[in-house]
């Protein structure tokens, strides 16, 4: 479908936003339904080229809603399913028809809010949307891809509209004020519903199929779809009734929902004297109140005429700004508000400027759309130039050689072209960075980084960060020194640097270095070269000797071999550190390697194969050409020529001759290899003489002539040394840096650069301030501290060494130079009179060094929006912050400006302010406070002053609120800090987040209200600086009271500034300002309640350095009391006057001063007598510790009375007094005299601990003391009611205990016990009664000990039922024991019994049953504590338990039961053959058994020989009647019932008399006699 016009033409439409919120009608029917919206409809026309207005084609229809949310293409053409729908409901029954007639009402309402509505919109047609749409210049959001119509139907106007209404609910009366338009709107709703619900007003054409196949399927209708459909009228009859009467149930205030913003404002960025509309779409009901803000502030149309215009109309919104100027640049608000809440919606202007001749304005109003290519044209269609800015930048920094060095900083770049990504690029000294070893860069989206894993001192320089979009880039820049790394011995000097290879030949480099800025404090002699080749790690050295000149030749390379090289500074101390190696480079003639270099084969492997052709032919090489001397110094000369031209197709070689000049005597001088290159190096040569020099050529067909001998050359340096610079002037820059300037060195040859060097004033030590020789003749030397005076020195850096230093500068304190401030900024006006307007700003950001002297003023008229010249206000500057313009035109509206001035003179005036108008004020609440500033910035708190409003209203200032937020919070999170306004015109404000930023504002009030409030502060950090001091305050030994402040980063300029309650201190009379260097002393000269208040040290010149000190009522008396010790001192005690008694009962007075000198002084008063040491009194003084004490060897009647020390020490003074009198004095007497025996007591044995008693864990009592002075011979004796106790073992004492065991404690264990200690030097006793009470405790301690010993409970099935048992180590008697179940306490029975056996202590339950289910508790009380244990008898455990139980009960039955022999039946029978045997038993069993019996295990049958019997079911007779050798054998009775089986076994023995002869019979085992089964 394609989308209503008011939402396809908006330049700032987002298609993805469509599909997420419309996409199809119903999906928005719904979504409005589940929000509860209220029924006014935000966009329900359309608007199309032929001002049609045509009714949807939605289905309203709760029972068949799944038949038109099937496409939403059924909304824009003719189906078969929907003329089916439709016909359906056209036969719908009477009832509907006359609703239908009801909805028809309200489609003439509907009718005319359309034709409003198109009224309201005819200037967008689809002409001027697309001019409009050329001239909009800000980036339009990306669209998402389409995905319903193609391109075309997206563009084309559709003839119908998609009516957007909140759902069902809307139809309920009761919103508006009137119930005529509840009715209207009633009406309304219903029409727009039947509209849908009937599908009229698609178009004529579509009304005429679907009419015609209605009645075709109303002809071709059966009774069955007759039916149905009758079926379906009558539910849909039922759901509407009910549905009637649930809205008129509802709530009315349910309808009303908050405003919500369905599109809101987009933010642009146009250029200067463009135009700008914001739109955005409201929802909300009541219908929302819009208004606009900029900057927080109302827009008023009246007072700027023609420069905004305001429309709102059906919910949509729109502020139009004209000819924008860069003061349009703001924040823009757009707030909706009705009864249920308000919501804003926020949008940034950002209005470019161009510079001069840079864009011409005629462009933005010839309605031509080219742009010059300057005007930023990005990949994604024109925009503004992008606004690139650097956070969190890198500063300054400084590394050692070695170390790791970072530079990082973030980019934030306006607008975020996802798609287009900034190139980034890093230079050192203008130079591109390309990534290496030595050098990683990384660029995360937001954050570029620059890494150097191993600085050197090549590295120092100037690093600069470039952020490039398409052709437009901004830069930052700051500089890196790297200083040099510990040298390997001290004094060594500083490696050199910048280490290349020049020249490079086929068996000959040239290498060249800078020299190091350090020498180690002597001279540097030379420099060793080395060289490694590619691929090892075998460095070698290739020279001899030191070389003092920067450049040396390298020969004896092997040709196609790859080298590195590196240099070592030599002096007297030693070898400095080796610099980096130089790049890599291959020995190879020129033209191959520029050979190479155009066709590289293959990739780079440190060595390259060498190849030569065979000569085709021997020809011998003509003379080389244009030889010459390329460098002379006086270690060596480099020759250079060119091949011959006769050479052959064989490469050649060269030899070299020399002779002194004048002479023909030449020599050869590579006698035994010939060079391969066209250059080479002489060395040993004498210094001063001169030589000439000639090459000859050679190859296989032999040596050629030489060539022309050079010009006579003089062995000796041709470059001189540079001359040292000159006039060096340096110039403030920083606190930390400075600017050096000089002139450069005369006649200088290939300088280098130069080396400066810094030194403190008086100190005497020089420090280099770059590591890198520098060119120019202007350098920046950071790193130096704040407040210091430096000299500065420099010297010049060719091949051939270092200049001599130049002249010393002039001594230059380091602080920050002086410059004009920067503008003043946040221009309000404070007040306004039909002729004057009060303006205030804050002080500018950037104060240029120097305290501001004053404010300039200036202002102009703008009349039609355009402003006119700029008229001064003052001519002399003014000093405060606020200024009244005068003879000002009443209703005009003006622009003002200011500019700051201070000692260098007047800075940037500011942007033009806000258009103000000039007119009286009449409001009866106060104006803006102003002039707000942030002192005492601490991570927690801060101090926020302010100046009242110049205008107070209608009543005098009562008070003021100060408000607070989160710098980046949105304004709806103002929140008041004080609750109660403050009369005061500051306020410390506590709870801060260590680390937030916060903004704050003041409002002042009055009776009538409170007012405006001020403009924001600018944003604080809560943080606590490092180094950050309070004020302290003290008092000295005179009792001078003082609040001393100490700031150690004051400039020349800084000043201390006191005041109180933050207002400056005027009157002098009562405090004094003592201020020496970073110290400043407020002295108090009269501290009293009149210096109640806040006093504040503000430090001016610094970075708001300040801090505060409170004196309260509780303060000043401390500190009035700590005066007052001061300047009457006391000797300050530890511990006032004490006595106690010693080990032999003498007593000891004691006191203890804090200190005490040398020279102190004690009197020891006794009843104001003086007491002197002696015999009975012993003194002595610890002056070390201040301790004083007096001894007396015994206390006397007569010593009652007070005691006094009396402590002198210089003029402090002190004593402490103790009354011994009455209670005490007899009391301390008695002690002492108790003190006194016990001493005497304990020169023989004795007891340290008397007896006394502790219970075993074993439930054992354990009688035991403690003893002292014990030798072999001291006897121990125990009694027990005076009669002695024996004990088995002596006691050794080794442990100084003795102990009596008593076990199995008892009643009969009462008693009196005593223990005797004696000896040869006397005895001592300890008695213990444990009768009564005592015997009672000890019993409570035994059981207590019992019952702790007690198991947990245990379950034992027994076949009597179920037993629960704990085992203690030991029982008495008086341990009570009970049992409880559930709670309730258990009664002795029959069935359940509890008892202890032995040290068992159990409950027996017979014969359980399932109400014996439950918790069981035992509690062991000892007389004063029950102790308890616990079990669950239930659920598995007592299954198992009755289970158990069951078996053993019917084990123990049958064991009653079951067959036994009792007894009778011998185990061996010997009988004389002839003889009758008789043998009886008893037999046992219930049911009664069975008998039979066994002859030798085989069943035995009873006869007229043997007799079987078993009579009354208990009696077993066997009898055999004439005993035989053959009845001999082993015989079994078995008796058997259902319970078991029992054999008893006997054997009968047969003899002969007459033989002597006995049947041996086998042996019967003692078990085998009787055998259960």
């Amino acid at each position: 479908m394609s989308l209503p016009f008011y939402q396809r033409h908006h330049q700032h439409f987002d298609r993805a936003y469509r599909h997420k919120e419309l996409e199809s009608t119903l999906s928005q029917y719904h979504k409005e339904e589940k929000r509860k919206s209220a029924i006014y409809t935000h966009g329900s026309a359309a608007y199309s080229q032929e001002a049609a207005y045509r009714h949807g084609s939605a289905s309203y229809d709760q029972q068949s809603i799944a038949s038109s949310q099937k496409s939403a293409e059924a909304y824009a053409h003719d189906s078969v399913a929907h003329s089916k729908t439709s016909a359906a409901y056209s036969l719908e029954s009477d009832l509907l028809s006359k609703k239908a007639e009801a909805y028809r009402l309200g489609s003439e309402l509907i009718s005319k809010k359309a034709d409003a509505y198109r009224l309201g919109y005819e200037t967008y047609t689809p002409r001027k949307m697309i001019e409009g749409h050329s001239l909009k210049l800000s980036p339009k959001a990306k669209r998402a891809k389409q995905s319903l119509l193609s391109e075309d139907k997206e563009n084309t106007a559709v003839d119908y509209i998609v009516p957007i209404f909140s759902g069902r609910q809307t139809y309920v009366s009761g919103i508006t004020d009137t119930e005529e338009e509840r009715i209207k709107e009633s009406a309304a709703y219903v029409a727009r519903r039947n509209l849908l619900a009937t599908g009229e007003g698609i178009t004529s054409i579509h009304k005429e199929k679907s009419s015609s196949l209605e009645e075709e399927t109303y002809e071709k209708k059966s009774r069955k779809v007759a039916i149905r459909e009758t079926a379906e009228r009558m539910s849909l009859k039922k759901t509407l009734r009910e549905t009637e009467d649930f809205h008129r149930k509802l709530n009315e205030d349910s309808l009303l929902h908050a405003p919500d913003f369905i599109i809101k404002p987009r933010s642009h960025t146009i250029w200067e004297k463009q135009n700008v509309k914001f739109h955005c779409t409201v929802t909300g009901w009541p219908e929302p109140r819009l208004t606009w803000y900029k900057n927080n502030v109302p827009i008023n149309v009246h007072v700027n005429p023609g420069k905004y215009v305001i429309e709102g109309r059906y919910g949509m919104h729109s502020l139009e700004i004209n000819k924008c100027d860069f003061e349009d640049t703001a924040q823009y608000r757009a707030s909706a508000m009705n009864v249920k809440g308000e919501l804003s919606a926020y949008a940034s202007l950002v209005v470019k400027r161009y510079k001069k001749g840079e864009f011409d304005e005629s462009f933005f109003h010839a309605g031509a759309v080219t742009l010059p290519l300057s005007f930023g044209v990005t990949p994604h269609g024109y925009a503004s130039r992008f606004e690139i800015h650097f956070v969190d930048t890198f500063e300054v920094s400084f590394g050692r050689e070695g170390e790791t060095v970072s530079l990082g900083c973030t980019v934030i770049i306006h607008p975020d072209i996802k798609r287009f990504q900034p190139e980034i690029q890093w230079y050192r000294n203008g130079v591109l960075f390309t990534p290496s070893k030595w050098v990683q860069t990384h660029w995360s989206g937001e954050r570029a980084t620059l890494t150097l894993t191993h600085a050197n001192k090549e590295d120092e320089g100037l690093y600069t960060l470039r952020v490039v979009m398409g052709d437009y880039y901004e830069e930052y820049s700051a500089y890196v020194f790297v200083r040099d790394a510990d040298a390997d011995m001290p004094g060594a000097p500083g490696s050199p640097l910048d280490v290349k290879c020049l020249d490079a030949n086929k068996d000959y480099v040239i290498i060249s270095w800078k020299q190091p800025a350090v020498d180690g404090g002597s001279p540097i002699v030379g420099y060793f070269i080395d060289k490694c080749e590619v691929g090892t790690t075998r460095w070698s050295q290739c020279n001899e000797t030191p070389v003092k000149f920067a450049r040396f030749p390298v020969t004896g390379l092997i040709e196609g071999r790859s080298y590195v090289f590196r240099v070592r500074a030599v002096n007297n101390a030693g070898i400095s550190i080796p610099s980096r190696v130089s790049e890599p480079v291959a020995a190879l003639d020129p033209a191959d390697r520029a050979r190479l270099r155009s066709h590289p084969s293959a990739p780079w492997t440190g060595q390259i194969i060498v190849t030569e052709e065979e000569p085709t032919e021997g020809i011998v090489p003509g003379p080389p050409l244009g030889l010459h001397v390329t460098e002379a110094t006086k270690n060596y000369i480099v020759l250079s020529w060119k091949p011959p031209y006769e050479r052959g197709h064989e490469g050649v070689m060269y030899y070299v001759e020399k002779c002194v000049a004048g002479t023909e005597n030449w020599q050869r001088v590579n006698t035994e290899i010939p060079v391969k290159s066209p250059r080479f190096a002489l060395f040993d040569l004498a210094e001063g003489k001169s030589y000439q020099f000639r090459v000859r050529c050679c190859n296989s067909a032999g040596i050629g002539e030489p060539s022309e001998a050079t010009e006579a050359t003089v062995v000796g340096d041709k470059l001189d040394i540079p001359s040292a610079p000159s006039h060096v002037v340096p110039t403030r820059n920083t606190d930390t840096s400075v600017v050096l300037t000089w002139t450069e060195s005369k006649d200088a040859k290939e300088l280098v650069g130069y080396y400066i060097e810094a030194s403190k004033v008086g100190s005497g030590q020089w420090e280099p301030c770059n590591n890198n020789p520098v060119k120019g003749t202007r350098f920046t030397c950071h790193g130096l501290s704040t407040g210091d005076h430096y000299i500065f020195r420099v010297r010049a850096v060719n091949a051939a060494g270092l200049s001599g230093y130049s002249q010393e500068s002039e001594a230059i304190e380091v602080k920050a130079a002086i410059a004009a401030p920067s503008p003043p900024y946040d221009i309000t006006v404070l007040e306004s009179v039909r002729d004057a307007m009060v303006l205030g700003w804050k002080q500018p950001k950037i104060v240029g060094g120097a305290e501001i002297t004053g404010y300039y003023v200036n202002y102009r008229e703008v009349i039609g929006g355009e402003p006119e010249e700029w008229k001064e206000a003052n001519i002399k500057p003014v000093s405060e912050r606020a200024y009244r313009v005068h003879d000002l035109k009443e209703n005009t509206i003006y622009q003002f400006q200011v500019a700051a001035a201070n000692l260098a003179g007047l800075g940037t005036p500011s942007p033009p302010s806000k258009s103000f108008k000039c007119e009286e004020w009449t409001i009866a609440v106060p104006g803006p406070p102003h002039d707000l500033s942030c002192i005492e910035v601490r991570k927690e708190s801060l101090v926020i002053l302010w100046k009242p409003p110049i205008y107070i209203g209608r009543s005098p200032v009562t008070g003021f609120y100060v408000d607070m937020k989160e710098t980046n919070a949105s304004a709806e999170h103002w929140k008041s800090v004080n609750a109660k306004a403050t009369a005061n015109k500051y306020l410390k404000i506590c709870g801060l987040k260590e680390g937030t930023s916060y903004v704050f504002r003041v409002r002042a009030a009055n009776k009538a209200g409170v007012g405006k409030p001020s403009d924001p502060t600018d944003p604080v950090i809560a943080e606590t600086r490092p180094g950050t001091k309070e004020v302290v305050v003290e008092v000295d030994d005179n009792g001078v009271i003082s609040l001393n402040f100490e700031c150690d980063q004051m400039t020349a300029d800084s000043k201390f500034v006191w005041s109180k309650n933050y207002e400056p201190i005027e009157d002098d009379s009562r405090l004094a300002i003592d201020t020496k260097g970073g110290k400043s002393k407020a002295v108090f000269k009269d501290l009293s309640e009149e210096d109640l208040g806040v006093y504040s040290c503000i430090v001016t010149d610094t970075d708001g350095i300040s801090s505060s000190y409170t004196l309260d009522e509780d303060e000043i008396k401390r500190l009035l009391a700590l005066s007052h010790a001061h300047k009457f001192p006391v000797i300050p005690l530890k511990s006032e006057l004490a006595v106690e008694i010693l080990e032999k009962g003498q007593v000891r007075f004691w006191m203890q001063a804090e200190k005490m000198s040398g020279s102190a002084k004690v009197n020891f008063v006794f009843n104001d007598k003086g007491i002197v040491h002696g015999e009975k009194y012993k003194m002595k003084i610890d002056h070390n510790s201040g301790m004083i004490e007096m001894v007396m060897d015994r206390l006397e009647d007569e010593d009652e009375g007070t005691y006094t020390f009396q402590l002198q020490d210089g003029k402090a003074t002190n004593q402490s007094s103790l009354v011994l009198i009455g209670d005490v004095f007899q009391k301390l007497q008695k002690e002492a005299e108790f003190q006194r025996q016990e001493w005497f007591r304990k020169q023989g044995p004795h007891f340290v601990e008397y007896l006394g008693w502790e219970v075993t864990p074993e439930c054992d009592v354990l009688l035991k003391c403690k003893v002292a002075n014990i030798k072999k011979e001291t006897h121990i004796v125990w009694y027990k009611d005076e009669r002695e106790i024996m004990v088995d073992e002596k006691h050794d004492f080794k442990d100084g205990v003795c102990t009596l065991l008593i076990t199995e404690f008892s009643k009969k264990d009462a008693g009196i016990y005593e223990v005797i200690l004696k000896d040869d030097r006397g005895k001592d006793k300890s008695i213990l009664k444990l009768v009564e009470g005592a015997f009672a405790d000890l019993m409570m301690e035994v059981c207590k000990v019992i019952a702790l010993s007690a198991t947990e409970l245990k379950i034992q099935s027994t076949e009597e039922g179920i037993r629960l048992y704990s085992f203690v180590n030991y029982y008495l008697e008086d341990l009570r024991v009970s049992w409880s179940h559930n709670e309730v306490k258990i009664k002795y029975t029959e069935r359940v019994k509890t008892g202890v056996t032995g040290e068992q202590i159990w409950l027996q339950i017979n014969e359980p049953t399932p109400s014996d289910k439950g918790k069981y508790l035992m509690e062991l009380f000892d007389g004063k504590t029950g102790h308890t244990k616990t079990v669950d008898l239930s659920g598995q455990a007592f299954d198992e338990a009755f289970a158990e139980f069951q078996r053993l009960k019917a084990l123990a039955i049958a064991e009653k039961n079951r067959a036994r022999v009792l007894g009778g039946l011998p185990d061996v029978v010997t009988i004389q053959e002839g003889k009758a045997l008789n043998l009886t038993c008893l037999v046992w069993g219930n049911p009664v058994p069975e008998v039979s019996w066994l002859k030798n295990e085989k069943h035995l049958t009873g006869d007229d020989h043997i007799i079987l019997k078993f009579e009354s079911g208990k009696v077993a007779c066997f009898t055999i009647t004439c005993v035989n050798t053959v009845d001999s054998g082993r015989y079994s009775l078995v008796v058997k019932n259902q319970y078991g089986t029992e054999t008893s076994d006997f054997t009968v023995s047969v003899f002969i008399p007459e033989e002597g002869f006995e049947i041996p019979q086998p042996e019967v085992s003692k078990g085998d006699k009787k055998k259960k089964a």
